[in-house]
């Protein structure tokens, strides 16, 4: 019998428990300047749109989407629990994409846009590294985990092979596993048991099943990909053994020994990768997100006490039995590991034996991403989002340049430079301001001695600062063909009202502000100088900002959403969270609602849109994920034939008794057994061709 699709109940080790931090920043948050900047236009507008765009909200709707009840359709079928459809909200404005918009839904597998195919390319267990066991769920070990493709599947990078070519058809792809579901990866598991049912053995098979994996593919003259079995290059990155080096200002500090590692260089594994991003000398960056659940214990009356408070340790793990089996994750033992966790790692795909390291200059706090543009006087920048309600978007912008015959001077050059966050102002104006020992608050007197207390402590140096608040800042990326860097606000449901006496001044809204309750997140599109066009100062202190989407459903006034004229009744979407550009610009957009999606009616998924012209951010349903799912890591290849995409924990969001034995789908192998299992998929248009066009 399948689980039951009822109200949203807490699952295991659930995705998201970035509410465990707290920000105590007075600055005005971003809602409460968004307000300020709309107060003075009547609508929003499509960013850089020719025409101007008309809000939505209100508009009257014939129907209600999906139901959010029982779950309809044949797996396989692509049908919807679909009501009648409304009539589109506005008139066709010419949108490049020319693919029929697929219908929002919910259904126990995934469905795609009519003429195109998706295809499940490699899922959680199956063998990956050379002479791995076939996956079987119901005899899981460390070992074998170690050599299988690991659990929830997040962030996707392809990096085509041979290094340095442009191929379309035959590459790596290196995966993120982001954390694990327990009572839906281990037969006889549940919430109500697993603090105690949790052997080590099973535990070392969850640290095993975190972390990366980097899995050769090929494209067959059938247009097919299939995975290289026993490559050379198929390699699993995990949380129970790899060696991670630690380089960069933190790197030797006091604050990052331990007894395993009295240097305070090396580090065994990495914590909850999220999303990430490439670097043009081919090598991948990895971002550590809510590495906090994992630690037992408080740190109390300690020097670490605020600075663990801070991202959410607080002695409520989501994973104890963790601390309670290893050592290194009880705060009782070993005090200083939490702050080894937390940065962006860079890896390097191509060379198997390659060090990972954790590059510290960038930061310590919960990165979605990490994403490199080069400037145009050859600096790199990467952008990263905080994903947590109430904290900051950053940047990083390196002292050294770019050289495309030198990869290895490249591979340092992550090491040195200067890194900024951002504060938002209502004059539509962004200034990022520099996170550097004795510059302003950041002195000895307030507890920054050196740099390494900056990079350790970054949210504090940030709140010292005055930056902006923002409402979970999820994956920050720039446009290739425009220079706009867009950031995903994924929700934060948290924001008070204004006579709140509970809640902290960077929490509160006053009588503008248009989203008093933000349960479905916005876009925020940077603009740095130079942009629209190639030649854009990533580097430069001063941007503008503009917000081109309110999201939510438009046709309930309540929520405020808005979107511009020709946003369909499948277009509109909820809780943006990660995103990629096509080569021609267009932004392709990926969900995340959690248990939401029984609000919105449709699951989570794929929304596309050209960012400029008179469809500029006319937002069109492409791909939705199978019920309980995140989607999560769009990626192209060179040539925008194929997109992939992380379809992550299938089953486990917002249902009911569902698990491992009884689960809501048993997506994608849908057999007697088999528990469902996060994959990645690839998408490739019928008879070939580019995605979208």
């Amino acid at each position: 019998m399948e689980a039951e699709i009822r109200a949203p109940s807490r699952v295991l080790a659930a995705t998201y428990t970035e509410d465990d931090g707290i920000n105590p920043s007075t600055a005005p948050n971003l809602n409460e300047i968004v307000a300020s900047r709309l107060s003075r236009r009547e609508a929003l507008v499509g960013l850089l749109a020719t025409a101007g765009a008309t809000g939505v909200a209100g508009a009257a709707l014939a129907g209600t989407g999906a139901a959010a009840g029982t779950p309809g359709g044949t797996p396989g079928s692509g049908g919807a629990v679909q009501g009648a459809l409304a009539p589109v909200m506005g008139a066709d404005t010419g949108s490049s994409l020319t693919f029929r918009e697929l219908v929002a839904g919910v259904d126990l597998t995934h469905a795609v846009a009519p003429g195109y195919e998706a295809e499940v390319l490699i899922r959680w267990g199956e063998p990956l590294v050379a002479g791995a066991p076939a996956f079987d769920p119901g005899a899981q070990t460390p070992a074998a985990q170690e050599r299988q493709f690991g659990y929830n599947n997040d962030f996707i990078g392809f990096l085509p092979l041979p290094i340095g070519s442009n191929s379309a058809d035959h590459g790596l792809l290196y995966v993120n596993h982001e954390y694990t579901n327990t009572d839906h990866m281990f037969p006889g598991i549940t919430e109500e048991t697993a603090k105690e049912a949790m052997t080590l053995a099973l535990t070392e098979v969850e640290l095993a099943a975190h972390g990366g994996s980097v899995v050769e593919v090929k494209r067959g003259a059938d247009g097919r990909w299939a995975v290289v079995a026993g490559s050379r290059f198929n390699r699993r990155i995990t949380t129970l053994a790899t060696k991670i080096a630690l380089s960069g200002p933190a790197a030797g500090h006091d604050r990052l020994k331990t007894s395993a590692d009295p240097s305070g260089r090396s580090v065994i594994g990495m914590l909850n990768n999220c999303a990430g991003g490439t670097t043009p000398w081919g090598t991948v960056l990895s971002a550590e997100e809510n590495f906090h659940q994992y630690f037992s214990g408080t740190a109390d009356g300690t020097r670490e006490e605020q600075n663990y408070k801070r991202v959410g340790i607080v002695g409520k793990p989501e994973y104890p039995w963790w601390g309670k089996q290893i050592a290194r994750f009880d705060l009782a033992k070993e005090p200083n590991e939490p702050n080894r966790f937390g940065w962006v790692v860079e890896i390097d795909p191509y060379d198997p034996a390659a060090v990972p390291v954790k590059r510290t200059a960038l930061g310590r706090f919960k990165h979605e991403n990490a994403t490199t543009v080069v400037n145009r006087d050859g600096r790199v920048v990467v952008y990263s989002g905080d994903d947590e309600r109430f904290e900051h978007v950053y940047k990083f912008v390196t002292n050294g340049t770019y050289n495309p015959k030198d990869r290895a001077a490249n591979l340092k050059l992550l090491d040195e430079g200067t890194l900024f966050v951002a504060r938002f102002d209502a004059d539509g104006t962004l200034t990022w301001l520099p996170l550097v020992q004795g510059q302003g608050p950041l002195t000895a007197e307030n507890g920054f001695a050196s740099q390494a207390d900056v990079v350790i402590e970054a949210r504090r140096a940030a709140t010292l600062l005055g930056a902006t608040p923002m409402d979970r800042p999820e994956d920050v990326e720039a446009n290739p063909v425009t220079g706009v860097v867009y950031a995903m606000l994924t929700n934060n449901s948290r924001r008070a009202a204004a006579d709140d006496p509970k809640a902290g001044p960077a929490q509160k809204i006053d009588a503008a502000n248009p989203r008093a309750k933000n349960d479905d997140g916005q876009i925020v599109a940077m603009i740095p100088p130079g942009a629209p066009g190639r030649d854009v100062d990533h580097a430069a202190t001063g941007f503008t900002w503009e917000v081109p989407i309110l999201a939510g459903n438009p046709a309930d006034p309540k929520i405020g959403a808005r979107y511009p004229k020709g946003v369909t009744w499948n277009g509109w979407f909820s809780c943006p969270d990660n995103v990629c550009f096509d080569h021609k610009g267009r932004i392709w957009i990926a969900t995340d609602q959690g248990a939401n999606w029984q609000r919105t009616g449709r699951a989570d998924g794929i929304w596309a849109a050209d960012v400029q012209g008179g469809a500029a951010m006319v937002t069109r349903h492409f791909f939705r994920v199978p019920l309980g799912a995140e989607m999560c890591g769009p990626c192209f290849t060179p040539d925008d034939t194929t997109l992939f995409v992380s379809v992550q924990h299938p089953s486990c969001d917002g249902t009911k008794g569902s698990s491992f034995g009884t689960p809501a789908t048993r997506w994608p192998d849908f057999r007697a057994g088999m528990p469902p299992r996060p994959s990645v998929v690839a998408i490739t248009k019928k008879g070939g061709g580019v995605i979208g066009s």
